[in-house]
């Protein structure tokens, strides 16, 4: 019996070093009153009363087990930067600041302390600058949504280290160079790529040629060269769209997967006949005006279904649904 004061001092110890759920949950508490007030306190904020429970009625704020898991703030008169304090919620799953055009600045570094992050989506914003390659230390990422926003700049060959992403979505902004050599070597799974709408040029990495993309769209861009290594037929990709750039390949010789459903490849300076391969797709989109093909269209399948202007300006294009050859 000499000892049980000693454990019960060890055990007092013990329960006043250990945190508390409860401290972690003030911690978060805290966190969003400060992002509050980083905003300057706006009306879109208003339920976000330190006198209520910030789980249960405070807007865009979602928790599990009493820690913030999502916090989403969109389509209001937000300005200012995303504040810094993002990065003290360290349960955080989902972050969505959206719809926000007076937002300004560039991603918070404190951002990086978001382990469990899976979804970051700072969409149709005011953010400008390069996209900062810390971006790639959020390894639980799985959809990354950066569009409609002010980025310049490449893109960082570092995002291609992030081994869950399964969607990058960082089209309509400004962004030059061409697509990052290491976009060639993925750590884990194979992105849809998203990259329409900015200033990129030059050609595409051939060693994009080897991924089996579910869905690729670098449309309204300025790239050069071959563009065929999206394709393949024993590929499942599902859409591509390359239109209004400058490719250059022969679609004749180009192999396409029976998955796809939809095709754009509009104004580019493809060339070559109309493969009949075409005419065995499931289509609900295409296009392939504007280009240099010849030759007639091939009967069959869905191709005819569609408009005259998805096959017009072309070389020497005939057949249904235009003229005849």
């Amino acid at each position: 019996m000499k000892f049980l004061p000693h454990l019960s001092v060890l055990f007092s110890i013990l329960f006043i070093s250990l945190p508390s759920s409860h401290s972690s949950s003030s911690n978060d508490k805290i966190a969003l009153l400060e992002i509050k007030k980083a905003l300057n306190n706006p009306p879109l904020l208003s339920s976000w009363n330190p006198q209520t429970d910030f789980c249960t009625t405070w807007t865009g704020v979602e928790c599990t087990n009493g820690r913030v898991t999502a916090l989403t703030i969109s389509s209001g008169e937000i300005s200012g930067q995303i504040p810094v304090q993002v990065g003290d919620l360290l349960e955080l799953r989902t972050l969505d600041f959206s719809y926000l055009t007076h937002l300004t600045g560039n991603i918070p570094h404190t951002i990086t302390k978001l382990k469990y992050l899976d979804l970051l989506r700072l969409k149709e914003t005011n953010l400008s600058g390069s996209i900062p390659d810390f971006v790639s230390e959020l390894k639980s990422v799985t959809f990354l949504d950066l569009s409609f926003n002010q980025f310049t700049g490449p893109i960082p060959g570092s995002i291609s280290q992030m081994p869950k992403l399964g969607a990058l979505q960082i089209n309509d902004n400004k962004l030059t160079g061409s697509i990052p050599d290491s976009f060639g070597s993925f750590v884990g799974t194979v992105p849809n790529l998203y990259l329409f709408n900015n200033k990129l040029s030059g050609k595409v990495p051939e060693s994009l040629s080897k991924y089996d993309f579910n869905a690729v769209d670098l449309s309204g861009n300025g790239f050069t060269g071959d563009g065929s290594m999206f394709f393949g037929r024993n590929k499942t990709t599902i859409r591509v769209n390359l239109s209004r750039n400058m490719f250059e390949f022969d679609l004749a010789k180009v192999k396409f997967a029976r998955s796809i459903v939809s095709l754009d490849l509009s104004h580019n300076k493809i060339f070559g006949k109309f493969p009949r391969e075409l005419s065995k797709l499931r289509l609900e989109h295409f296009d392939v005006s504007y280009n240099h093909l010849c030759g007639k269209i091939p009967r069959g399948g869905l191709l005819q279904t569609f408009e005259p202007s998805a096959f017009s300006h072309n070389l020497c294009l005939c057949g249904t649904p235009l003229k005849a050859c």
